[in-house]
Parts: C-alpha cells; sequence; structure tokens
C-alpha cells in the first residue's frame, strides 16, 4: 500500500523559497509518475506539477519558472523546489501518485496529509 508524507511547508516572506519533499513508501515508485497539488482555503485542490517517472516535469502557468520539481528514485522521494514565493501561492501542498494520459495528469485516490506553505511578510 502507498503511502505519501510530505514535508518542508512552513512561514516564508514574499520573494523567499522552500523545498517540499514526498516520501513514499510504496513499491515501483520509479516508474510512477508524480504530481504535486495544492489547496487554498475555500478553492479546489490544483495540480501544481507533475514529474514523469523519466524525470520529465510540466507545471501550472503560475509557477513555471518559479517551482522545479525533481525526484530521486533511490530515496523514493519527489521534490519541490519553489522560489520568488507570492502571497497567492499560500496554500497545503500534496503530493499525489498519479498518471498522464493524452497530457491530462489522473490522480490516484492517495494523498498524504499535506504540508503548509505560508507566503506571508
Amino acid at each position: 500500500q502507498v503511502q505519501l508524507v510530505e514535508s518542508g511547508g512552513g512561514l516564508v516572506q514574499p520573494g523567499g523559497s522552500l523545498r517540499l519533499s514526498c516520501a513514499d513508501s510504496g513499491s515501483f515508485f520509479s516508474i510512477s509518475t508524480m504530481g504535486w497539488f495544492r489547496q487554498a482555503p475555500g478553492k479546489q485542490r490544483d495540480l501544481v506539477a507533475g514529474i514523469t517517472s523519466g524525470g520529465t516535469p510540466t507545471y501550472l502557468g503560475s509557477v513555471e519558472g518559479r517551482f522545479t520539481s525533481s525526484r530521486d528514485n533511490a530515496k523514493n522521494t519527489v521534490y519541490l523546489h519553489m522560489n520568488s514565493l507570492k502571497p497567492e501561492d499560500t496554500a497545503v501542498y500534496y503530493c499525489n501518485r498519479g498518471r498522464y494520459v493524452g497530457g491530462t495528469y489522473y490522480p490516484s485516490d492517495t494523498w498524504g496529509q499535506g504540508t503548509l506553505v505560508t507566503v506571508s511578510a
């Protein structure tokens, strides 16, 4: 059974940086597509970044150029490096195993507890 544990969130000033980590305890991590989602209060959960098993990332337009997703298959971990953070990036961030079909990311039903990122002066 897959278990996902996110970490690395916190309070950061606008313009600052954070690195989020997601540890995946399941099998076959190295051949799995992973995704980072975020959910702000009162809003839906949105895909922020996806990364294929081969390490190819895709990004939500509003974070492209500021966020970078990477993975370490030896550690069963996926990362989200966030730079130039803005108040509108404030949200709970979740990782997920999913799959791309025709360029669309389809999440699985397995979610971690999330990690809160607050961007505020």
